[in-house]
């Protein structure tokens, strides 16, 4: 019997051109967007793969590729003697198909060809843009032990989140009867499932796909070959289409899920992570998160006041007060600024005194954060020039817009990768 190291290989889908996430997708694609400080979304995927004992990876993408592949490659090595990987698959060109991806069940059947030179039972498809934690162990020996051809995993959400979903019913044998995909709300009453007395308490009497699936390797090449040739997505297409066919399995999650679909969503997901117990535990040491191991110094802190707060390695911090903030790697931010509630992802390097001393007499402000601003519902993408005197103060009377030097969407201030932000300005 093959063991799940041998069993099992690992899709993770990188998403299309991740618009609901610009301006931070704008130079990267989604699973390459810096989360928590110091890791990418893409190592949560992989790290759950890790963790379940999984460790043959393709990752597929297509948009502004460079800064995932250059993280993947300089993160995932495995030892000599495993037969581990990660692999980058990127959407090409061949002669018999001159198309870029179409969608995720496009992608997986044009990387096929590269996947059947291995070994395996099981395929796994993952998202690159999901916050979890979760034992895919105990869903693929779920799926051999119901000898299931499909394996959903599933997660109870309330009606407000359903119409935003592919949302299912399944039998007592938790095999899925039926699949709607973003039902509209005059629909719902008729999609109730009972998800266990915990989850209805909370109200989340719906059960929705997670866009993590377990297929059995013969079932996957028919449906994607033979079945269904010219369908582009699993969630709008296979999936509604395999039920009256196949042995399609629900698998129950119950643990913390969030999709980070968008901006409002991202920024959420990353403060809920200054919370006294986070609903995303990074402090676990079974479940860690694994990404790239930098050589930086551990953070300094002089005369600040720290509230509910994430710094990572590497940082330089000044400020008078820092409130409900993740501070990503080589952050540097000057005396007297005041941030609250804010996302600062952090630099890729540090300047010399030289160079700040040169760019200060160009009038060009040092990276990082500058002295007395003030800063607050915000995210500052990387290697962001903020002067002093700054102020952004985001908010819900703030309307959607697009600067040169930001973006603003549902209250939140997002200022773009690299801008330069002069002394005194206001937001």
């Amino acid at each position: 019997m093959m063991t799940l190291s041998k069993s099992v290989v690992a899709v993770i889908l990188g998403g299309g051109a991740g618009t609901r996430l610009y301006p931070l997708t704008a130079s990267r694609s989604k699973p390459a967007v810096p989360i928590a400080g110091k890791y990418r979304l893409v190592d949560i995927p992989i790290s759950n793969c890790i963790n379940s004992n999984i460790n043959r990876m393709f990752v597929l993408t297509q948009f502004n590729s460079a800064s995932l592949n250059k993280h993947i490659k300089n993160t995932y090595h495995f030892s000599a003697f495993s037969t581990g990987f990660v692999d980058i698959l990127a959407a090409e060109q061949t002669p018999d198909n001159p198309g870029w991806f179409q969608g995720t069940a496009d992608a997986v059947r044009q990387s096929l060809r590269h996947i059947s030179n291995l070994e395996f039972e099981y395929i796994l498809i993952l998202s690159g843009d999901q916050l979890y934690q979760m034992d895919f162990a105990e869903m693929i020996n779920t799926h051999k032990k119901c000898n299931a051809d499909i394996s959903i995993a599933t997660i109870p959400v309330v009606a407000r989140e359903a119409s935003e979903f592919g949302i299912l019913k399944a039998d007592k044998d938790n095999l899925i009867t039926s699949f709607i995909e973003k039902p509209k709300a005059e629909l719902l009453p008729d999609w109730i499932s009972d998800t266990g007395i915990e989850m209805q308490k909370q109200g989340r009497d719906y059960l929705a796909s997670m866009g993590i699936y377990v297929f059995s390797k013969h079932v996957l090449y028919d449906l994607l070959k033979d079945e269904y040739p010219d369908a582009t997505d699993f969630g709008k297409e296979i999936m509604p289409q395999s039920i009256a066919k196949h042995k399609v399995l629900s698998f129950q999650y119950d643990g913390y899920w969030t999709d980070i679909g968008n901006i409002y969503s991202f920024y959420e997901a990353n403060l809920a992570l200054t919370q006294e117990i986070p609903p995303f535990n990074l402090f676990d040491n079974n479940k860690i998160v694994y990404s790239r191991a930098r050589m930086l110094p551990p953070a300094k802190i002089s005369g600040t006041t720290l509230e509910k707060t994430i710094i990572a390695e590497g940082s330089i911090i000044l400020a008078s007060r820092l409130e409900n903030c993740v501070v990503g790697v080589r952050s540097r931010i000057g005396h007297g600024t005041t941030v609250v509630s804010t996302y600062i992802m952090g630099n890729d390097y540090y300047e010399t005194l030289e160079v700040m001393a040169e760019n200060i007499i160009k009038g060009i402000p040092k990276i990082g954060i500058g002295e007395r601003c003030y800063i607050k519902d915000a995210i500052i993408d990387k290697n962001c020039r903020i002067g002093n005197d700054v102020r952004i103060n985001g908010g819900k009377h703030l309307e959607n817009t697009d600067h040169l030097l930001y973006s603003i969407k549902d209250g939140i201030v997002v200022v773009k990768k690299g801008a330069i932000l002069p002394d005194g300005f206001v937001v």
